[in-house]
């Protein structure tokens, strides 16, 4: 089952892209009812996406520092500003 979720969680780190995006619309998109493709509940529990709710702000998700070197191994995508200042080596 791991061969069907990866290229799908890519694309979900790759759609949340450099910025934060609201959880609700993350949800909206990426949430399935479908047990054979948990993609949300799968990179979530991989530690590859970050939520954070400021106080009188909006739930929002984005991509960890994990997810990053993910998509970054994976796809050669670079998501993440911090990375793109770090020099490649």
């Amino acid at each position: 089952m791991d061969d069907l979720l990866e290229p799908l969680i890519l694309d979900l780190l790759e759609w949340i892209g450099p910025g934060a995006q609201p959880y609700s619309e993350v949800l909206e998109v990426w949430r399935t009812s479908c047990p054979r493709l948990p993609i949300w509940e799968e990179a979530t529990s991989r530690g590859y996406l970050a939520r954070t709710h400021a106080a009188g702000g909006i739930a929002e998700v984005s991509v960890s520092e994990t997810g990053a070197a993910h998509l970054r191994a994976s796809r050669g995508v670079v998501v993440l500003e911090a990375e793109a200042s770090t020099p490649e080596r």
